[in-house]
């Protein structure tokens, strides 16, 4: 990011090589739409790049970026509130869920899974952007309390307050799923 700030524009394309695919995941994650998050992680290094100039190392780049990604995923939330589409499906008209690679379990098993894991997906799109974007940043891009607090810009107490009040809601709205599986 140094080099790009100080002019070399193509490091850009190492950025992107390195953080695409983080990007991708976690819009992905959060909109439940592949079409969507593809644009938004676009959207995220053109920002960088716009801002290039104002960068300052304080602290990590992925923390400044996951900044920029959540900020573009909660507007892109906002307006698909305000304008409501028929189906969420990739480009091709397929359900992101249904092109999910083979377990190699049974296909009960399998059918179980997808339930599942499509209720989990549905619970954590109904969590508030606030609560949303702290559990995927902590469960599935591994960030610290300390790096979520930077990107949110709250403290690391108000993230672990968040991520507790994320569980909780998630438990309430999953009970009948933790029951089945009570370590979840």
């Amino acid at each position: 990011m140094a080099r790009l700030r100080d002019g070399d524009e193509l490091a850009l394309n190492a950025l992107m090589d390195r953080w695409e695919q983080p990007v991708v995941g976690f819009a992905t994650r959060y909109t439940n739409n592949r079409s969507d998050a593809l644009e938004l992680a676009q959207e995220t290094f053109v920002r960088i790049y716009e801002n290039r100039k104002r960068y300052r190392a304080k602290g990590k780049f992925s923390t400044w970026m996951f900044a920029i990604a959540a900020n573009l995923c909660k507007n892109h939330a906002r307006w698909k509130r305000r304008h409501p589409s028929v189906a969420q499906v990739t480009d091709d008209g397929v359900d992101v869920t249904e092109s999910l690679p083979s377990t190699g379990q049974s296909p009960d098993a399998e059918s179980v899974r997808a339930d599942e894991a499509d209720q989990v997906r549905r619970a954590v799109q109904e969590l508030p952007h606030d609560l949303r974007t702290v559990v995927l940043l902590f469960e599935f891009e591994g960030l610290s309390h300390a790096e979520i607090a930077d990107v949110l810009k709250c403290s690391p107490k108000a993230v672990e307050s968040r991520l507790y009040r994320a569980r909780k809601a998630l438990r309430v709205s999953l009970g009948e799923l933790f029951e089945r599986n009570p370590e979840g």
